[in-house]
């Protein structure tokens, strides 16, 4: 059976404010209360409304401008990890040679993601990528819904699927353990990212299926691909195996976090353990040895996802997955 489409006065009625309410919602304006203006979303969510400006052609709505969105704390993005940065040039780079315009967010808590869902609800962007997320983060479904062009970076963990371009970290993890193995390594652990994440998800997949057909048991410390993470997880690693001969550190971060916490506790590197991080960021060539990594091409995926959100923002079918190959980089530490 057909359903008809909510209107704005079917949402005004459910949210129980005036047409008028959800209209200045609906545009961005701040003279509203706060509680009406989380009604009237709750609402818009509730009913799946499309505005009639996010419905109508691109062609006479395009404002030019595309919002990244990083699911991070702005003092992470802003931090040495220099994921972000790549990700942001890439994606700059590529919005400028299409002369559009890149609006940078960041949506860490609840309040942030509700003021990117205000801000794109009210049409000032053409599209937006979502990078970083974590968990079932509900608000790229959220944005689809409303009728705004998503693609991510990586796919969405739960039911929801949206297009997204990234890479294979689970054969980036994978290729980084065969070298260990290789090399006569047995004793090898891994500092696993975040859960939450799809990059430390597969990448402790990766890990976990080499270590499993060689059949070799598995050591596994969870970190936040931050640096300091990195050094804490691997003293808890060496707390439990002081034999361990080799780790793979899920970020570069997290590597040159091990590789302190080795040298703090007179391990040498590579002689006594090897250390292999993935990234391949610009000071994984500086560490003391020179880092073995897996390189993911981090300015190219920003191009890419801005590419595929051009596509799709001008009412193109794009792929519902592109997934970028990864290398391993073979330095001193491995």
């Amino acid at each position: 059976m057909h359903r008809t489409r909510p209107t704005l006065e079917n949402v005004a009625l459910y949210a129980g404010v005036s047409r008028a309410t959800v209209s200045r919602v609906v545009n961005g304006s701040p003279k509203v209360a706060e509680d009406s203006r989380e009604a009237v979303l709750r609402a818009i969510r509730e009913l799946g409304y499309v505005p009639n400006q996010a419905a109508r052609s691109l062609v006479t709505q395009r404002t030019d401008s595309f919002a990244l969105v990083l699911s991070e704390e702005a003092g992470r993005v802003f931090s040495d990890d220099q994921f972000f940065p790549g990700i942001v040039r890439g994606v700059s780079q590529e919005l400028e040679e299409a002369d559009k315009q890149l609006v940078l967010m960041m949506a860490r808590s609840a309040a942030g993601r509700e003021r990117i869902e205000r801000f794109a609800l009210a049409r000032h962007v053409d599209g937006v990528i979502m990078a970083s997320l974590h968990g079932t983060d509900p608000l790229p479904a959220r944005l689809a819904r409303m009728g705004i062009p998503v693609v991510c970076n990586e796919r969405l963990l739960g039911p929801r699927s949206l297009p997204y371009v990234g890479v294979d970290n689970e054969g980036g993890a994978a290729a980084a353990v065969r070298h260990l193995l290789d090399s006569g390594r047995t004793r090898i652990a891994t500092v696993a990212g975040p859960r939450d994440m799809v990059a430390g998800i597969d990448r402790l997949a990766g890990y976990r299926t080499e270590m499993e057909a060689a059949e070799l048991p598995r050591y596994v410390a969870v970190g936040d691909f931050t640096r300091e993470s990195g050094a804490r997880a691997m003293r808890e690693l060496l707390a439990d195996r002081p034999d361990l001969d080799a780790v793979f550190a899920a970020s570069d971060l997290m590597a040159m976090g091990a590789l302190h916490a080795l040298r703090q506790a007179g391990r040498r590197v590579p002689d006594d353990v090897a250390v292999v991080g993935f990234d391949d960021i610009e000071p994984a060539r500086y560490t003391e040895p020179p880092l073995t990594t897996v390189r993911q091409p981090i300015a190219h995926l920003g191009r890419v996802l801005a590419r595929q959100l051009l596509r799709l923002a001008g009412g193109e079918e794009v792929e519902p997955a592109v997934v970028l190959p990864t290398e391993l980089v073979v330095r001193e530490s491995a």
